[in-house]
């Protein structure tokens, strides 16, 4: 099969580009050339701009499928649809997001056909915000051009090897250094992490199949609370030797920690439905093993800056007021 990735070089797009040139897929890779260059020596890369609306290198060129990781705005998909041209008759799989859903309006886990924000056209300035409703733009412009052709999976938080937000690797590495450790209060809450690569094996699993339709690609598979994404961070770091003595120590809801709701935000944030996906080939990375790849990255990479969670002066002044656990 002759695959399209638009953005295929950073995290996501990179393990969805790994796992279908190992299944043996012909794939190009469409996007500005200036990361990952190191990349996939392979495989051929087709330069090209969407900020810019310059998708001229695709011209002539055919695909049987698409995969777009890199829409954040409506006009990146419609600007698509119209340089892969009105005879482009593949499966279009648009990589969405969980953020499209409207909470307010949810009472259970949110299957695929819960209520969803109220799509934004009027910007594109990407921020917390606007987010979520130019995701559902997005969608909506998929269907629109693509029809019965289109796909949408909607990720939760994704961690794995390569997350350039270090929301999950925040917890990874200060779990693996031992001594004090900030936690919430409601060490019940649910939190929900996918792999990269079970997300990048649903994905390819979608194109092979050729299946339509909307997944919400969340995991673990069993339903997970933050207590044991930390027993799941602890396990990974005792694998590897990393196992001094850890203290949790209980901070206030003032400390804003990565992956933790705030107060009052709904919990069914963290309680999608995922048996669509599962159904449909979404694997299962145990929590651990995922733990254990992004502690041998995070190591590999040396001591750099985590881009998410709290400041170290903030970090010292919350855990010197906090309650040992």
């Amino acid at each position: 099969m002759q695959i399209l990735v638009l953005g295929g070089t950073v995290f996501v797009g990179r393990a969805i580009v790994e796992v279908a040139a190992e299944r043996g897929h012909e794939v190009s890779i469409f996007g500005r050339g200036r990361t990952g260059r190191e990349l996939f020596p392979g495989l051929p890369r087709v330069l090209g701009d969407r900020s810019t609306g310059d998708y001229r290198s695709l011209a002539g060129r055919r695909f049987d499928a698409v995969v777009d990781v890199s829409a954040y705005v409506p006009r990146h998909v419609a600007q698509a649809a119209s340089a892969l041209g009105g005879q482009f008759a593949g499966r279009y799989l648009l990589i969405s997001s969980g953020s499209v859903y409207d909470f307010s309006r949810i009472d259970r886990p949110a299957a695929e056909d819960a209520p969803l924000l109220p799509a934004e056209r009027g910007t594109e300035e990407v921020t917390g915000a606007t987010y979520g409703p130019l995701k559902v733009a997005c969608e909506q412009e998929a269907e629109r051009c693509f029809a019965a052709q289109a796909t949408i999976v909607r990720p939760g938080i994704v961690a794995g090897p390569h997350d350039p937000t270090d929301r999950f690797t925040w917890w990874v590495r200060h779990v693996a250094a031992g001594g004090r450790l900030p936690v919430p209060e409601h060490l019940d809450q649910p939190v929900q992490v996918v792999d990269s690569r079970d997300l990048a094996r649903l994905v390819v699993s979608l194109l092979e199949a050729d299946r339509p339709g909307t997944y919400n690609a969340v995991g673990p598979a069993e339903p997970t609370s933050f207590a044991g994404l930390l027993d799941a961070c602890a396990a990974a770091a005792a694998k590897a030797g990393r196992s001094g003595p850890l203290e949790r120590v209980v901070v206030g809801a003032g400390l804003e920690l990565p992956l933790v709701l705030d107060p009052g935000a709904p919990w069914l944030i963290f309680q999608r439905d995922s048996s669509a996906a599962r159904a449909a080939g979404l694997t299962a990375t145990s929590l651990a093993q995922t733990a254990a790849d992004v502690l041998e990255w995070d190591e590999g990479r040396g001591s750099v800056p985590l881009v998410e969670g709290p400041s170290a002066e903030r970090l010292q002044a919350a855990l010197a007021a906090g309650l040992p656990l």
